[in-house]
């Protein structure tokens, strides 16, 4: 079947690689900004190795999440109202871009001066990854929307790839000129914000806004609220959606805390070598890619429902495989499990949102999945740092107690029916 049999009939090939092209440039700032490189120089160089150095990094994401999840419903809702998600997109990435490069300004005490870019540059981040996520059920048949959010995911995950190896590549140069991390660790923020620029483009250049303002709605923000008042009173009408979304908001608490705190893990419990937690990260994102693009053909076929309880149920596995693994070897079995995890799961749970949301509110629902997600970027890590704070730094049991996340999120899975709430969608 050609690619575009899967697309809705006005949907040419070109703008689906175009869409995919924004999830490529995100990718890049995820990878290299929060779980690469930026979080370990954070602590060793901008807060000097202070006792409270973690602790203000996890704080400081959660505040630009907290941001995201008070904004995230409001933001979609407004776009929705004014047919308007390709312009959000624009000022979401152009503030992104800014808050990346601001992070180069941070040098050896400028706690202040990272603190606020992160805020900025992250909240951007997850605002745009929402606001993109609502173009999918404009592009993807509803029977092959699980495979177009593959194709979508794989590509982003090579873009992560992309970002990280160009900044290694600079890093090892740099190191080899005898030049320290003070100095080499701000240039690769530029190149992360001078990749986001330039991947993103294609983005904006060829992918339509097919979405019309309404008729008779002012420009003020009180439609969103009264748009908003009227799905939480219409709640039980898309309580499949609901469920999935709480489903979402457990599962993704303990994705969010792997994607945070694998590096720390690796180096913490398992004695990893700088060197060796970053190439761990080129690898694991490789085997996302192929998780997300072998799980996207898939998932139309095996269920919606059906393809997310696999991928929880290898998340769970893999916790407790971490938990027990004690040798590099099994380590990086564990790590490329993940990483095949975390490419499905991420694609499969974007899919089935867009499948259950009604065609009007598509911004609005994927605000309210980026709640979630934002969400449960809060709740998973601070956990895992509490548990290990309360053990005495013992790692591995708060990473087999992560698994929890997912055992939560199976027993949510089980009550969704995806045809009826696909039906419910439609009566809209």
């Amino acid at each position: 079947m050609a690619a575009r049999d899967h697309l809705n009939p006005d949907v040419r090939p070109r703008e689906v690689w175009s869409w995919a092209c924004y999830d490529f440039t995100n990718s890049g700032y995820t990878t290299v900004v929060i779980t690469a490189i930026f979080n370990a120089y954070f602590v060793a160089v901008v807060a000097q190795k202070a006792a409270w150095a973690t602790f203000v990094w996890t704080l400081t994401l959660s505040v630009s999440y907290a941001a995201i999840v008070l904004t995230a419903p409001l933001i979609g809702a407004w776009a929705d109202v004014h047919g308007a998600k390709k312009r959000v997109l624009a000022v979401t990435t152009v503030g992104c871009i800014a808050g990346t490069a601001a992070l180069a300004g941070a040098g050896p005490g400028d706690v202040a001066v990272a603190v606020a870019a992160l805020v900025i540059s992250n909240f951007f981040f997850g605002t745009g990854e929402n606001v993109i996520a609502a173009f999918l059920p404009e592009l993807a048949r509803g029977s092959s929307i699980g495979k177009v959010s593959g194709w979508g995911w794989a590509f982003g995950y090579l873009g992560g790839l992309v970002a990280l190896g160009l900044c290694l590549g600079y890093v090892t140069w740099a190191q080899h000129q005898g030049i320290g991390a003070a100095d080499f660790v701000p240039v690769t923020m530029l190149i992360t914000a001078a990749m986001f620029a330039i991947a993103s483009l294609p983005t904006f250049l060829f992918m339509r806004e097919r979405a019309n303002p309404q008729p008779g709605v002012s420009p003020h923000w009180r439609d969103s609220f009264a748009r908003l008042a009227d799905t939480w009173r219409h709640a039980r009408q898309y309580r499949d959606l609901t469920r999935f979304l709480a489903c979402v908001l457990c599962y993704q608490a303990g994705v969010q805390t792997v994607i945070t705190l694998a590096a720390i893990y690796a180096q913490e419990a398992m004695g990893f070598e700088t060197q060796d937690t970053l190439l761990l990260v080129l690898v694991v994102n490789v085997t996302a890619s192929i998780g997300a693009f072998a799980f996207g053909q898939w998932q139309d076929r095996l269920g919606h429902v059906r393809t997310v309880a696999y991928t929880l149920a290898g998340w769970l596995i893999t916790t407790m495989l971490a938990w027990f693994a004690t040798s590099a070897g099994l380590f990086w079995v564990v790590a490329n499990l993940a990483g095949l995890c975390l490419g499905a799961s991420q694609s499969a749970g974007r899919a089935l949102v867009g499948y259950l949301s009604p065609e009007r509110r598509r911004g609005e629902f994927f605000g309210l999945w980026g709640l979630a997600v934002k969400l449960s970027s809060i709740l998973g890590p601070l956990t895992y740092g509490l548990v290990s704070w309360v053990t005495g730094g013992d790692h591995r049991l708060a990473m087999l107690l992560t698994g929890g996340f997912f055992i939560g999120g199976l027993i949510l899975l089980i009550g969704v029916d995806v045809e009826r709430g696909r039906q419910a969608a439609g009566d809209d």
